[in-house]
């Protein structure tokens, strides 16, 4: 196939999954690039491994190398593919020093890494409240985990976590594995149940502490805290995961970078 941005890739030739129905036109970097989060999302490449070359791509989709590295430089942008250099494109993981803390925007005002350590308070598997489900997009009849946690830098407890997973997606996660596990829980969720996330929504509000949040921050009640909801999504742009977070911002701030 010649590479022509007025021509639509096949997925037959290239043996590769179709591509969703849309606009019948689609420049052809984007029809590349939805060929690759396809093979993504099919568990082609897993996180942390190596893609093939820009080369070798763009003989696999007969394309030009620049078409190719134009999907590929789209993608390391939106945090689904890491560049480097001399070594390759390889698929974002969150085991990297770097992606740990990706959507964690609380930082410590004295400008040291949030190196935060993590309480595990609760695991269990229930029917998720309808507000949960919704966001979630579960049925009535699907179960969910939920996990509560704290967050804590040094014996100072920083964040009260909520976490909403959807039960079919992550069956057999457990308090036991969430103690043993000692990496990032994004990073476990990557390793044992291919779920990975690859954006986020955030609202936020300030809040006062009820009695039960206040217990478990150690402040007194009605201290102003950082409520911040947060949906994740895997790729098809699937929600996987809600929490709620409730921030103590003593010594922390709340940082975001706009571009």
């Amino acid at each position: 196939m010649e590479d022509n941005a007025g021509m639509p890739l096949r997925a037959d030739d290239l043996a590769m999954p179709e591509l969703p129905a849309g606009p019948a036109f689609s420049p052809l970097y984007r029809q590349i690039k939805s060929l690759l989060v396809k093979s993504l999302q099919g568990g082609a490449w897993l996180p942390g491994q190596v893609i093939p070359s820009e080369v070798e791509l763009a003989a696999r989709f007969r394309v030009s190398q620049g078409t190719v590295r134009k999907a590929i430089d789209e993608m390391a942008a939106e945090n689904l593919l890491v560049r480097r250099q001399g070594k390759g494109t390889f698929v974002a993981t969150h085991a990297e020093q770097a992606t740990q803390y990706r959507f964690l925007r609380l930082t410590p005002d004295d400008g040291t890494p949030p190196e935060l350590q993590r309480k595990l308070l609760e695991c269990r598997r229930m029917r998720a409240p309808a507000d949960v489900a919704r966001l979630l997009g579960l049925n009535p009849a699907e179960s969910a985990v939920q996990v509560r946690r704290l967050l804590l830098k040094g014996d100072i407890p920083v964040v009260l976590d909520d976490i909403w997973l959807p039960g079919t997606a992550f069956k057999g996660l457990t308090v036991e594995r969430l103690q043993a596990w000692r990496g990032p829980m994004y990073r476990l969720f990557e390793a044992e149940f291919a779920v990975h996330m690859i954006r986020a929504e955030e609202k936020i509000r300030a809040v006062a502490a009820g009695a039960e949040e206040a217990g478990l921050l150690l402040l007194p009640v009605g201290a102003p805290l950082l409520s911040v909801e947060r949906l994740s999504y895997t790729y098809g742009d699937r929600p996987v995961e809600l929490r709620r977070g409730l921030y103590q911002t003593t010594a922390h701030h709340y940082r975001n970078e706009l571009i």
